[in-house]
């Protein structure tokens, strides 16, 4: 459930800043493709966008997360809040 919404305790500022061609690319592929295994990928890229976002960036890079489409992350990158 934390994949799909989140720490509801701890709610997420995104800034629009962060939705490059790059990170939209990358989402966008995950999303499409159901396949998840460029989260750790798309944190970088967040990042190098100028995300210092601890939630947002663990998220991503933690290897026992399981990512579902829906994913909060991948849906705020890609504009579906």
């Amino acid at each position: 459930m934390r994949d799909i919404y989140g720490n509801p305790f701890r709610p997420v500022t995104f800034s629009t800043e962060w939705r490059t061609g790059t990170t939209t690319a990358i989402a966008r592929q995950m999303y499409e493709s159901r396949d998840f295994g460029a989260m750790p990928i798309l944190a970088d890229a967040i990042q190098d966008a100028g995300c210092d976002s601890d939630d947002i960036l663990a998220h991503c890079r933690d290897p026992q997360q399981v990512h579902v489409r829906g994913c909060w992350v991948v849906d705020l990158v890609l504009g579906k809040e």
